[in-house]
């Protein structure tokens, strides 16, 4: 071995968190291996936890992430917004920073059901307007159910992780970038590296090799579903395995040139083609139809957004199953998602303030976002019901992966735009993978904003395998393991979220003063003054005495 080769193994060993690499490292590959050994225990095992998941603890994701959304909307607006992450100036421009964000945030979700997700609601739309599925009055329904899918809701819990650790690391002293720095309030800044803490940023790896696998299963499958289509390439679990290998390769050379060299410019890519496939089917697609069809959609999301959040289907039949299937997945999937998302928001925050992390988090993005979804997925759904494309197999197998290239083979050059949407593809899981395996790295090096290639490149390769793993255990069922593995892995990082928002409004209220209640006010015990009060030395509330 030689003296580079010693040196990398060195710095490896060096900056790894013991306890977090090994638990995240030894469950992640026990499954992989157990999957090897006995593929029918594990797919069962899966669908068992699955069941308790959305049996008992739901309601409580629809609650948590409803009140995230409405804390952030107060970021925004409110006082709290002025609030710096550290005392520096941003390290990137604004639009290569909205870019970073979204492209590793959710972006690969998005690509995979822009073209499919209305086609499901319009076929069975939610018990909660009880409209017949297949019928015209299903088609905004549709579209209002999915922009209330990918808007706001999911971007929050992204968000409200990357506010939490990135404010109290750039802005407390000795506060090291990881997520369980998000809950400093709440388990002390001495004790951020006590057992609570390890147990969090451990979740955390477990959360995310779960939310990221499910995404790169996803779009890997897109991918081979594209090869299938275009091109009657049938690969099987073999080449799945292969597939997934070379898209692995490509994003560990992406993630070893690193945040700006890499994901940066992969990253502005991947947004240029974006719109412009996105104003490609707007304008060769139904376009007075697609304005007329959003702006209905978008006043229904508004008008019904509260009770689209917390509809259980509760006295509905088949309420409860509707909405474990769709509602439930996606936050789960966004909570799955949001320790990564966030180390990776607050790994390019520094020097931004809250209300801008805030406005890029929920509002900038979604902005990106409903545009997608209505002009894609309305041309889709148009095409459908007018005969143009036929997407009754997609609807009837449950094979949202071959949606995307039935709708581009209706329009005009067809071949060209499957070809540039199989490029966007896998683009977009080229960046997810390279900023997550970035993230999973830091996580389980203590914080380390630039962990060792060896790490990254391990991360890598299981999250890869994972991914390949989730689509051969779908198999022909499609994509139901990996919407179980996820629903598993991020439920319980919804208590995680919550406790990451609690642990900002606790260090605001004290720091910046309170918004709802005086800052004299006593939450609990008397409120009797026991000596005489000093007077008010102005508007910047009380200061400490000099005095003993």
């Amino acid at each position: 071995m030689s003296d580079a080769e010693k040196g990398m193994v060195d710095e490896f060993l060096e900056e790894l968190d013991l306890v977090v690499f090994a638990f995240g490292a030894l469950l992640t590959v026990g499954v992989i291996a157990a999957f090897f050994i006995n593929e029918t225990l594990v797919t069962e095992t899966i669908g068992t936890v699955y069941d308790w998941v959305v049996t008992y603890l739901n309601w409580a994701l629809l609650v948590i992430v409803f009140l995230i959304v409405l804390f952030l909307l107060f970021l925004i607006v409110g006082p709290w917004g002025k609030i710096k992450m550290g005392d520096s100036d941003p390290e990137y421009s604004f639009l290569s920073y909205f870019a970073m964000l979204y492209s590793a945030g959710f972006a690969a979700g998005v690509v995979f059901w822009g073209p499919t997700e209305a086609l499901f609601y319009y076929d069975s739309p939610s018990p909660l307007f009880g409209v017949e599925g297949g019928t015209a009055e299903a088609i905004p329904i549709a579209i209002q159910q999915t922009l209330f899918h990918w808007a706001l809701p999911q971007l929050a819990v992204f968000t409200i992780m990357g506010l939490a650790i990135s404010y109290f690391a750039y802005n407390y002293d000795d506060v090291p970038l990881r997520v369980s720095s998000a809950l400093t309030p709440i388990l002390g800044k001495e004790n951020l590296d006590g057992p609570a803490a390890k147990v969090v940023d451990i979740l955390a790896v477990f959360a995310t090799i779960g939310g990221v696998a499910t995404s790169l299963g996803f779009i890997g499958s897109q991918f081979i579903a594209g090869l299938n289509y275009q091109w009657d390439i049938a690969l099987g679990n073999v080449g799945i395995l292969i597939v997934v290998t070379t898209m692995t390769l490509l994003f560990t050379i992406s993630m070893v040139l690193g945040v700006d060299r890499g994901i940066r410019r992969l990253s502005n890519f991947n947004m240029i083609l974006f719109v412009v496939l996105m104003l490609a089917t707007f304008i060769l697609g139904p376009t007075l139809f697609l304005l007329l069809l959003g702006s209905q959609a978008m006043g229904g999301m508004i008008a019904d957004f509260t009770s689209m959040s917390l509809y259980t289907g509760a006295g509905s039949d088949g309420g409860t199953g509707w909405m474990n299937s769709w509602t439930v997945f996606y936050w789960a999937w966004a909570l799955s998602w949001s320790p990564f998302a966030g180390l990776f928001i607050a790994r390019i925050s520094k020097g931004r303030t809250v209300r801008e992390v805030a406005f890029t988090g929920i509002g900038a993005t979604s902005a990106a976002t409903i545009p997608w979804f209505t002009f894609v997925g309305g041309t889709a759904l148009r095409y459908h019901h007018n005969g143009t494309a036929d997407f009754s197999s997609v609807i009837a197998n449950s094979t949202p992966e071959v949606s995307g290239f039935i709708l581009f083979e209706a329009f005009p050059f067809g071949t060209v735009f499957m070809v540039a949407f199989m490029i966007l593809v896998t683009t977009f899981f080229i960046t997810s993978a390279d900023s997550s395996t970035l993230a999973v790295s830091m996580m389980t090096t203590g914080g380390k904003a630039s962990p060792s290639t060896i790490n990254r490149v391990f991360w890598g390769v299981v999250l890869g395998m994972t991914a390949a793993i989730l689509m051969i255990i779908g198999g022909e069922g499609g994509t139901s393991a990996l919407q179980n593995a996820v629903i598993i892995t991020g439920a319980p990082f919804a208590f995680v979220c919550f406790a990451a928002m609690l642990s900002l409004i606790t260090d605001f209220s004290s720091s910046y003063g309170r918004v709802l209640l005086q800052d004299e006010t006593v939450l609990v015990g008397s409120s009797a003054k026991t000596e005489p009060e000093p007077e008010s030395p102005g508007p910047g509330g009380p200061v400490e005495s000099d005095d003993d």
